[in-house]
């Protein structure tokens, strides 16, 4: 293995390490503007050119292997007018208009200029015109041409990625400039990706555009929701100004790196899947056409469950749960609903219909937690009976975490589930039909207000953690477990997550040795 010096750092790599690798291994950032790790090497943008000693000439980091004995230098005084230069050349061409510019704030023509720029230009100031500027590409993707530096990042990524090779450049010299082939459009389901790997502001977000600048966002890691792949995410929400936008909190989802489950890439389908975390959310407690506190809920919950606990017929109390929740949430609903409430029907399987799927990153389970739904809570009972048992008059209390039924099995079978049970409750965060027909509503917080771990379909348990407080008077789906399981006089003393994730790992065995440390945020695989 050859032994490269990097600013006098000393490192050892394994053979056909590029420069640029190497230093990243340092913590030594060599800019880039067309290098990407995941895509192919173009090296056509000679910002990370470095000075090799014993070489004549400055070389291109993303592309040079180190060699055994190897000394380079990122910072000289030769490697910073080389940048100087490049610079130069790329703001030719580039329109001045970063107070407009969505990219203003994390873009890198704008730190590198700060950094390295050369502020008395040699360069003429007559601009080669660019024909179209801010157009739409596909149904998610803006273009402004005139500020595109030609890195080819997005060319690479539809050719190399999603193989749809949408993109590409036209024409020569300073003319050259990006565009989508002729009778195309930029719409595959990864599109919004292109916009990520834009290191300036040619490619923007349609959803995001003018929406928020990045300097008022907050950035909580997460798990995209929208299936069973478990997508690692970043949720970025605007806490400076919430009487925008409709109150919306959060402004956009965003990939966040995980080698093991989606490297640096997201689906459109869960990059903008994001609106139902503030929209139609159920605000506060409602037992029929009265909103009323949550003593009272759960005082109407605990008198409904306490005869049936005590005379031994909790078979007359049908659980179903649902895959959109936490392992902590699931964990709590089955200690209280089978140990607590012994002889309950649980399930949480329904005849969901399956989505939209590829053999990249989309997955037809629509659901986060379906692996560790089924880990956890391992139903003896079945949906289908539960909902048959509860039309037959079987079921005196029927409780619904989260699933629209009315959506399921028909308006005709919920509307007859209600007028035979005693007490249908159902617990979730937004409003559906089954809201409608249900005796008791009960507001859940979403995944962005929530701590605790999904399970996806690689068995992979993986974090979540809590942007903001739960709007409104939503709760924790199992805070309102154990809240209602104090009122039948069995506490659980749990006080957060990591407390019931402790216990997860100490008593269902897949989990064994497991905790929020070890998990960090790549997240491990069941055993």
């Amino acid at each position: 293995m050859p032994n490269v010096t990097i600013d006098g750092k000393q490192i050892e790599v394994p053979a056909g390490t590029t420069i640029i690798q190497a230093a990243e291994k340092l913590g030594i950032d060599i800019p880039r503007y067309c290098y990407h790790p995941a895509l192919p090497v173009a090296g056509n943008c000679r910002i990370c050119m470095v000075e090799i000693e014993k070489q004549p000439k400055p070389q291109i980091a993303c592309y040079t292997p180190v060699a055994d004995g190897m000394v380079v230098h990122t910072h000289s005084p030769k490697v910073v007018e080389v940048r100087k230069a490049v610079l130069e050349f790329l703001l030719v061409n580039h329109p001045v208009d970063c107070p407009v510019c969505d990219q203003a704030g994390e873009c890198k023509l704008q730190d590198y200029y700060m950094e390295h720029g050369r502020y008395d230009s040699h360069l003429s100031s007559t601009k080669v015109k660019k024909e179209k500027k801010a157009f739409s590409i596909g149904p998610t993707v803006m273009l402004d041409q005139d500020r595109c530096i030609l890195c080819t990042r997005c060319v690479r990524f539809v050719d190399n990625v999603t193989k749809t090779h949408e993109l590409g450049v036209f024409s020569r010299g300073d003319h050259s400039q990006l565009d989508v082939y002729p009778g195309m459009r930029l719409d595959n389901n990864y599109s919004g990706n292109v916009v990520d790997i834009c290191p300036v502001g040619a490619l923007t977000d349609a959803d995001f555009r003018f929406k928020c600048r990045v300097w008022y966002l907050s950035t909580t890691k997460s798990v995209c929701p929208s299936c069973s792949m478990g997508c690692n995410i970043t949720v970025e929400w605007d806490k400076m100004r919430p009487h925008q936008l409709k109150k919306a909190r959060v402004m956009r989802l965003k990939p966040r790196h995980n080698p093991d489950v989606n490297d640096f890439w997201i689906c459109d389908k869960g990059r903008y899947n994001y609106h139902f975390i503030d929209d139609k959310r159920i605000h506060r407690p409602q037992l029929k056409d009265d909103f009323i506190s949550w003593e009272k809920a759960l005082d109407t919950l605990a008198q409904a469950l306490k005869p049936l606990k005590e005379a031994n017929r909790a078979g007359r109390i049908g659980v179903i749960a649902s895959p959109q929740l936490t392992n902590e949430d699931l964990f709590v609903v089955r200690k209280f609903f089978k140990e607590t409430l012994k002889g309950a029907l649980l399930d949480f399987r329904v005849p969901e219909k399956p989505g939209d799927s590829d053999d990249f990153l989309m997955k037809a389970d629509k659901n986060p937690n379906t692996a560790g739904a089924l880990t956890i809570l391992q139903p003896d009972a079945d949906a289908a009976q539960i909902i048959h048992k509860a039309r037959q008059g079987e079921i005196d209390v029927l409780y619904v975490f989260g699933q629209d039924l009315v959506k399921l099995y028909g308006q005709e079978a919920v509307a007859d589930m209600a007028k035979k049970v005693k007490l249908f409750v159902y617990q979730g965060s937004n409003i559906n039909e089954t809201c409608g027909y249900a005796h008791l509503n009960l507001p859940s917080s979403v995944y962005a207000e929530k701590e605790g771990t999904f399970t996806n379909c690689q068995q992979r348990v993986q974090r979540i953690w809590p942007a903001f407080a739960p709007l409104a008077e939503a709760k924790g789906d199992w805070e309102i477990v154990a809240l209602l399981s104090d009122r039948l006089g069995v506490p659980l003393a749990y006080k957060n997550a990591r407390e019931i994730f402790k216990d997860i790992a100490a008593t269902v065995a897949p989990f064994a040795e497991m905790s929020y440390e070890k998990l960090s945020d790549k997240g491990m695989v069941l055993k």
